[in-house]
């Protein structure tokens, strides 16, 4: 499934427009994406948390050359399901 497909399913679930329910759609990620960043989770109940995990610097090595590089630190987001979604699936 994707952004439309999902928008999709929005506008046949609430006969809303199908800008509309892109807007709504939209307007969920955002909020998502506001309450990661301010607070460092997000929890759906019933759905499951998606939270932010930093990862440290550290270094690698380069493939092909074999050369010692540096990765920086970095940011990502992690997604636990919970119990309710595990059943359904």
């Amino acid at each position: 499934m994707n952004k439309a497909d999902l928008i999709e399913i929005v506008r046949e679930t609430t006969g809303a427009t199908k800008a509309a329910s892109g807007e709504a759609v939209d307007a969920v990620f955002e909020a998502m994406a506001k309450a990661l960043k301010k607070e460092g989770s997000f929890t759906i109940v019933g759905f499951g948390t998606f939270k932010v995990s930093k990862r440290a610097a550290r270094k690698g090595r380069n493939p092909q050359t074999g050369e010692a590089i540096k990765i920086a630190a970095s940011k990502s987001v992690r997604f636990k399901a919970s119990t309710a979604l595990k059943g359904r699936l």
